[in-house]
């Protein structure tokens, strides 16, 4: 049940004033898009993505999960009695590190399964 980076998340004003600058000005490409208010870049020669998001929170690493639960239970007094709430195919939660910055967790175990090949 290793974490693995999946997104730095970077909390942004607007999607417009932003992402030209992380497109075109670095060269990131875009790999998905929730709505108005959620872009993913990918950054090149790597499985990161850099997730801008509107309203931001603050600044932090996206951590995935093969089970969110199961990680936040293992962490025991670590979580903090954190509770994960559902999202689009998963779960998220939040806790801070000892400096007070966030670190974001989710699992993703409720995508729909591959189609059968």
């Amino acid at each position: 049940m290793d974490p693995k980076l999946a997104f730095v998340y970077v909390p942004v004003s607007t999607i417009e004033a932003v992402l030209p600058f992380y497109r075109d000005t670095l060269g990131l490409t875009e790999a998905w898009r929730e709505g108005d208010t959620t872009v993913a870049l990918q950054v090149p020669g790597t499985d990161v993505q850099l997730m801008l998001d509107v309203p931001g929170e603050k600044a932090g690493p996206v951590l995935i999960f093969d089970s969110l639960h199961a990680y936040l239970m293992q962490l025991g007094d670590a979580a903090n009695g954190v509770e994960p709430v559902e999202i689009p195919g998963g779960y998220w939660a939040e806790i801070e590190d000892p400096a007070g910055n966030p670190v974001y967790l989710m699992d993703q175990s409720k995508d729909p399964a591959p189609p059968a090949g």
